[in-house]
């Protein structure tokens, strides 16, 4: 079910979702969290579907807050949307395109919204401030998620995402490295236990998630990590291959297509692992899985990126 709420209030949706509850059309008792998506007109429909996704999972309340640029001729308006029932997942989706000066009060937009006594979690999926803990959604968020491959200028937003760390941020480039982390690692725990001498992440040059697998070996190894940029291969993904070096030969872990990888270890024989590329629902349902604050995350971009060398 869909209601649309055209020049309205947060007052007057906040009262509808009462009424939908109290006439059997939504449960809220079982919401676990409330989500905030922070986004733009054009780039809602692929977040709500990710969110209501993951809602399976985690129940949730979804506010979305779309908010355009300054180009548009609408000023000083709300408009709402509120999504129950199957066109919401286990969730309810509330969405607020608010114009003008009304969007300038984000904060103040999503708190008569939020579920009582539940935890926070802000999102921004598609372009996000340039400081993102300057952000008035920062002050109600146990957790706040950006993805550093929708930015314009990657490389410098992941390197203003490790100057402004605060526990409880996180980014989906790290959260796509889950795969190929667990891999290494279960390969690390087999022997021999020879220590690794020297390591090589190959990705494409603007892969911000091999930067950061490149990190993390370097902190948990405590080795120099070399980064180096091959030409992109969409078909394999940006992370091509892992070269860990030991005293009796490589181990290495590369990619051959979107979900399938190749293990090659000295003296055994070669084994197809799988490796699948994550999508959005993947990235959130993980993030959403623990709302302590990620402290590997924060250490290795704090301090892992520093020790990286790249190559080209």
């Amino acid at each position: 079910m869909i209601i649309d709420f055209p020049n309205t209030t947060t007052g007057k949706i906040s009262k509808a979702l009462v009424n939908i509850r109290e006439e059997g059309g939504a449960v809220a008792l079982g919401r676990v969290l409330t989500l905030v998506i922070s986004t733009s007109p054009g780039k809602e429909e692929e977040a709500i579907s990710a969110a209501n996704e993951a809602s399976r999972e985690h129940p949730m309340r979804v506010i979305v807050l779309s908010i355009p640029d300054e180009s548009t001729n609408i000023t000083n308006r709300l408009d709402g949307e509120v999504r129950v029932g199957g066109d919401a997942g286990a969730s309810e989706v509330i969405i607020l395109r608010a114009y003008g000066e009304t969007g300038s009060d984000e904060l103040g937009l999503v708190t008569g919204l939020l579920l009582p006594d539940a935890p926070v979690v802000v999102w921004w999926p598609a372009s996000t401030p340039a400081e993102v803990n300057a952000s008035a959604l920062v002050e109600i968020a146990q957790r706040r998620i950006t993805d550093s491959a929708s930015q314009g200028d990657q490389l410098e937003f992941l390197t203003a995402l490790a100057a402004a760390y605060m526990p409880g941020d996180s980014d989906f480039a790290w959260t796509r490295l889950t795969p190929w982390r667990q891999q290494l690692a279960s390969v690390l725990d087999l022997p021999p236990f020879e220590p690794i001498e020297a390591a090589e992440v190959q990705a494409a040059e603007t892969s911000l998630s091999a930067r950061l697998l490149a990190a993390w070996l370097s902190l948990s190894l405590d080795i120099r990590v070399v980064f180096t940029s091959v030409p992109d291969r969409p078909e394999v993904g940006a992370i091509q291959r892992v070269t860990l070096t030991r005293a009796s030969g490589n181990i290495v872990l590369e990619r051959t297509d979107g979900s399938q990888a190749r293990l090659t270890q000295p003296g055994q024989p070669i084994h197809e692992v799988t490796l699948v590329r994550r999508n959005l629902r993947d990235c959130l349902s993980e993030e959403l899985r623990h709302l302590d604050p990620d402290e590997v995350y924060g250490t290795v971009i704090r301090d892992g990126l520093l020790r990286v060398d790249e190559t080209r």
